[in-house]
């Protein structure tokens, strides 16, 4: 690895973390990142999800004042957050490698969608709390929802984030704030989940993984202080230009 190849991984796990915290999809700026550096589409997805896992509990921590007392709610969550991430980790590495990087262009196309649907989205489930006035406790659907969302994040992580408060905001009743701090817990137990069996059985780059851990640690924090003074518009507009410039790459292989 060469020098600038180092800081192109730290920058990139530094806006990583950032925007995980913010809105989610930050795997779609260190994949493109890693495979345009010369990484295959199986190690960029596996060292994302173990580099990327400090960045996420960084988040997670960033916003705690948002879960206190909301934590027996986030443990039932996490657990079908726990199965689907190792159901999605036995796929990833139960397929045919061809197999996978023929579907990562398609995931890849997904995530960039929801990135850029997400805002109507928001401004739906927002409208609906307002004019809805009943408490929606965490129920089957809901916890399904999750653990499907878990299979995916254990699979490929890009835009876990954003499915999650699609479907939370649209079944729970709690503030979008909130939300997005059970969010980034949830993100950080597949990612901690997923990483933990890539790091013994899977190919990973531990250089890549290093940067990306201290990149995402203190892109975290910088996401749940400040995130809320960010422009959304421009983050989502890195995601989306980054995304299709991978969708571009990863199809002309």
């Amino acid at each position: 690895m060469t020098w600038w190849h180092a800081v192109v991984i730290f920058v990139a796990g530094l806006w990583a973390g950032t925007i995980n915290t913010v809105v989610g999809s930050g795997t779609l700026v260190t994949f493109p990142v890693l495979v345009a550096l010369g990484y295959s589409p199986l190690t960029a997805t596996t060292s994302n999800a173990i580099g990327l896992a400090p960045g996420t509990v960084s988040g997670a921590i960033g916003y705690r004042e948002e879960l206190k007392g909301y934590w027996p709610q986030v443990a039932k969550l996490a657990v079908a957050s726990f199965f689907g991430a190792i159901c999605g980790t036995i796929l990833l590495l139960s397929l045919p490698k061809d197999a996978f990087e023929a579907v990562v262009p398609a995931l890849v196309g997904l995530a960039v969608v929801l990135v850029i649907v997400q805002p109507r989205v928001g401004a739906w489930v927002a409208k609906r709390r307002e004019e809805n006035g009943k408490v929606h406790k965490i129920g089957p659907l809901l916890l399904f929802l999750i653990f499907l969302i878990g299979i995916y994040g254990g699979y490929f992580t890009a835009a876990q984030g954003v499915m999650m408060m699609a479907v939370m905001g649209m079944l729970m009743s709690e503030s979008l704030q909130r939300l997005n701090g059970v969010k980034n817990a949830l993100s950080a137990v597949v990612n901690i989940v997923a990483g933990a069996i890539y790091a013994f059985i899977a190919p990973v780059s531990w250089p890549v993984v290093a940067l990306l851990a201290v990149g995402s640690t203190i892109g975290g924090q910088i996401g749940a202080k400040i995130g809320r003074k960010l422009p959304p518009k421009v983050l989502r507009g890195v995601i989306v230009v980054i995304g299709l410039a991978a969708m571009v790459q990863l199809l002309l292989k």
